[in-house]
């Protein structure tokens, strides 16, 4: 598993709103690059396997949401969830998820999380190409401590959740031991 120093240069497609656009749907494409997103900020990025799956939406993204302004009272600028889903994919669970404050960044080609080293195949759920689920800190396009879970594997038949929740994060900006991954925040239905 090759893990990077620095965030790789990709241009990630986007949709934002955009009030000038007429119709039932006020969106346009908008391409971000990594330098964007990343250049002179403080950021944490988890990534997922996908929208709308259990883990992901129990408890991923919930908890990061949750504990929001106290990753900012650390000194980070921006959570992002990143996940080889496409835009229209990560609008609606955002939604459905009611995040705020997280930014759900689509990797729809997969091309962030193949150049992260991260791209593994789930083909025995019938997901196809997806991202290991890890998170790190990256610091002005740097990565400062990335969590990875165990096992990292094509195929692998369980889908850890140990380092990368918003938990663990948390302690190693307070410079604390974990206590380990919360309960659920939200029951999945699905």
């Amino acid at each position: 598993m090759a893990v990077t120093q620095r965030v790789p240069d990709v241009v990630f497609k986007t949709r934002v709103r955009d009030e000038s656009v007429a119709g039932p749907n006020p969106y346009r494409w908008q391409d971000r690059t990594t330098q964007e997103i990343f250049g002179g900020k403080r950021v944490i990025v988890f990534s997922l396997p996908g929208a709308f799956t259990p883990t992901c939406s129990s408890n991923h993204l919930p908890r990061y949401e949750e504990l929001y302004e106290e990753f900012k009272s650390l000194g980070v600028d921006q959570i992002i969830c990143v996940s080889v889903n496409d835009a229209f994919v990560m609008f609606q669970w955002g939604k459905q998820q009611g995040a705020e404050n997280v930014f759900l960044l689509p990797d729809g080609n997969g091309e962030f999380t193949r150049k992260m080293g991260m791209l593994v195949e789930k083909s025995n759920l019938g997901f196809g190409m997806r991202s290991w689920r890890y998170s790190m800190l990256v610091d002005d396009g740097n990565v400062e401590k990335m969590f990875v879970e165990p096992d990292f594997s094509d195929n692998c038949p369980t889908d850890p959740f140990e380092v990368s929740d918003a938990d663990t994060m948390l302690a190693y900006l307070k410079g604390t031991e974990s206590s380990g991954v919360s309960e659920p925040r939200k029951a999945f239905v699905g």
